[in-house]
């Protein structure tokens, strides 16, 4: 298997899951609108809307003032978004879009620093399996916060892939200081593993398969410079470039 099968396929995989993505502006499941949470509550259940419910919680300080903070993902639950499918995948696909949120504490209760409706998409193809796979796509450590995304299609691609962007706040936005994406072949086996640490400009990739016992062939790029995003200006999680290029490729 050539490094450029590897990288071949790795972008195939990110380029389904973008036009999957894409496609959901076109499709016939159900429109919704994002409510705007507010801007203040006493607790996290209070920043959760009218049809929605509290997906996942994590605390921790996040703005160094030694007071735990609330990250948060919202879901809508609104039954007319779960659609029958009688294609590839499950037979009922839940849609509901997810919100990001964050709140400060804040005297007695918290402050809405954070909404974000795009970082998670919302679900668009029956044969992918949830983009959060479970409570740990979601953390808090060491001042920053991380998400996970899930890439898994169960027809239409032998591709999957986990990408975690960290972020950490600097006093104007929630920076991205960190984005890691390990990519496997389930055919071939093959794995690429892409970390860039947008704080110390360096990046590391690690080349190999599931097959070898030990660790793959790594290499480090310098990547001093990439512009760090704020949260906000990522956009959808999956459609993401990290500016900066595999050492394997050709």
């Amino acid at each position: 298997m050539t490094q450029r099968f590897v990288l071949m396929m790795y972008s195939i995989c990110v380029l389904g899951v973008v036009a999957t993505t894409a496609d959901a502006q076109d499709s016939e499941y159900p429109e919704v609108t994002y409510p705007e949470l507010p801007a203040t509550g006493a607790s996290a259940q209070a920043f959760v809307p009218a049809e929605w419910g509290l997906e996942y919680l994590k605390t921790g300080d996040l703005n160094k003032d030694k007071r735990d903070d609330l990250v948060f993902v919202l879901r809508m639950r609104r039954q007319a978004n779960i659609v029958s499918n009688e294609g590839l995948g499950v037979p009922e696909f839940d849609t509901n879009p997810r919100i990001l949120g964050v709140a400060f504490a804040d005297g007695d209760g918290y402050r809405l620093a954070l909404q974000d409706r795009t970082l998670i998409p919302r679900p668009d193809s029956p044969t992918m399996d949830d983009y959060l796979q479970d409570e740990e796509a979601l953390a808090v450590r060491r001042g920053a916060f991380a998400v996970t995304l899930l890439s898994w299609s169960s027809a239409g691609s032998w591709s999957t892939s986990t990408s975690t962007f960290t972020f950490r706040y600097d006093g104007a936005c929630f920076r991205l200081i960190g984005y890691d994406n390990d990519y496997m072949h389930r055919g071939s086996g093959q794995t690429l593993k892409t970390s860039v640490n947008f704080a110390t400009g360096k990046a590391e990739f690690e080349q190999g398969s599931i097959e070898d016992d030990g660790p793959g062939e790594r290499r480090a790029v310098n990547a001093r410079g990439l512009r760090q995003p704020c949260l906000q200006d990522i956009g959808n999680g999956f459609e993401f470039d990290p500016g900066v290029s595999s050492p394997f490729e050709g």
